[in-house]
């Protein structure tokens, strides 16, 4: 039986606005499940109806089998972390972990030791007699998760705890987040607009656009078979290259002057032979010419002009255009430097490389990529073509 089940989860408001549409989720005991997606997509509409917090339009909440949608909050037995910390600034760290506690008037002896445990989890056990104002930001999420386990809840549900982070913390707190959750062992939910957050966290993500789940899965499943252009665009950094194309009769894939040989890969396009498609190659799948990735039997071609070279250190990112249409953002994404054909200098395209790629801007050069890394989807109705 799973920790939290949403069946069919719809949030209307009073101004007419859908918020969320008829959401399955579960989410297994112990399981660590992310919920992404663009601003406004719904998932802290979401978030909110599992704590009680926001009324249910239709549909039901469960915890453990038990319908909850009429109970109150603070008969949930959930625990939430905000973005904001929301700390008591005249209490120590010892006395904002253990408020819930106090509230609740456990006897001090116990509140005491289970204050001292949250703490020690969470590396704050020096901190406990200070206030929030001589803490850093991560001490201060810290202290607010603390707040949080202490009330050994069966069900935590965490609303962007790391947004306020600069990029190092919060990579930081990321493993803090997940070493806590092993440690604890509670089901939990976690929300997010950070794709890569999602990703590196996630037992199991689910992907939301404009109120509607896109596609449930495990990470993996999520980058190598995206369910429609939507998860394609948004899951990967950089994003998935995606063009407007065809397949011709000889079984080659049209993507502008080229065409690319698709070898087995053509049977899964056998039903679209003649007509349009969407094609959609991850930057990492494209090799130079001669180097070790773009080695093989039935590697295609695909030649392009490089228009800059990003060196990222550990990797370096040409930006290249072809004479072919990049596809048009699905809906719920943001139109960005690619989304154009070919003019001046821009660029439609993005490979990322070896560190050591010899390019320059102003070089024409020849991408091998294997066809079966190709990802393919139907324009008219967006969806994966299996």
């Amino acid at each position: 039986m799973s920790a939290i089940s949403l069946e069919k989860l719809t949030k209307v408001f009073s101004s007419g606005v859908r918020a969320l549409e008829g959401l399955d989720l579960s989410v297994r005991d112990g399981e660590f499940v992310v919920l992404v997606g663009p601003s406004g997509c719904g998932k802290t509409t979401a978030l909110r109806m599992v704590a009680g917090l926001e009324s249910i339009t239709e549909g039901t909440v469960a915890f453990d089998g038990r319908v909850v949608n009429d109970v109150s909050p603070r008969h949930r037995d959930v625990a939430m972390v905000f973005q904001n910390y929301a700390l008591y600034p005249h209490l120590t760290v010892a006395e904002n972990i253990g408020f819930a506690l106090t509230n609740r008037k456990i006897p001090r002896v116990e509140r005491e030791q289970r204050v001292r445990s949250a703490a020690a989890a969470l590396g704050l056990s020096d901190l406990l007699n200070r206030k929030p104002a001589h803490l850093s930001g991560g001490q201060r999420q810290r202290v607010a998760m603390g707040r949080a386990i202490v009330r050994e809840p069966s069900v935590f549900l965490m609303d962007e705890p790391l947004s306020n982070l600069d990029a190092k913390l919060r990579v930081q707190m990321r493993s803090e987040v997940l070493r806590v959750h092993k440690t604890i062992g509670a089901a939990t939910l976690y929300v997010t607009h950070d794709q890569v957050e999602a990703m590196t966290m996630g037992d199991r993500v689910a992907v939301l656009n404009r109120g509607v789940l896109q596609q449930y899965g495990d990470p993996r499943e999520l980058y190598d078979r995206p369910a429609n252009l939507f998860v394609a665009e948004f899951v990967g950094s950089p994003e998935m290259n995606l063009y407007e194309a065809s397949v011709s009769s000889s079984d080659e894939l049209v993507l502008g002057s080229q065409r690319l040989a698709l070898g087995p890969a053509a049977a899964v396009l056998a039903p679209f032979r003649g007509r349009a498609v969407i094609a959609g190659i991850r930057p990492e799948d494209l090799g130079l010419d001669g180097a070790p990735l773009a080695a093989g039997p039935g590697m295609a071609s695909l030649v392009a002009d490089v228009r800059g070279v990003e060196t990222l250190g550990s990797e370096t990112h040409v930006l290249f255009s072809i004479d072919a249409r990049r596809a048009a953002p699905s809906a719920g994404t943001v139109a960005g430097a690619q989304d154009t054909l070919l003019g001046g200098d821009t660029h439609n395209g993005l490979a990322r490389l070896d560190p050591r790629s010899e390019v320059r801007p102003g070089e024409r050069v020849t991408f091998r990529v294997d066809p079966r890394r190709l990802h393919f989807f139907d324009p008219d109705s967006s969806g994966a073509i299996r």
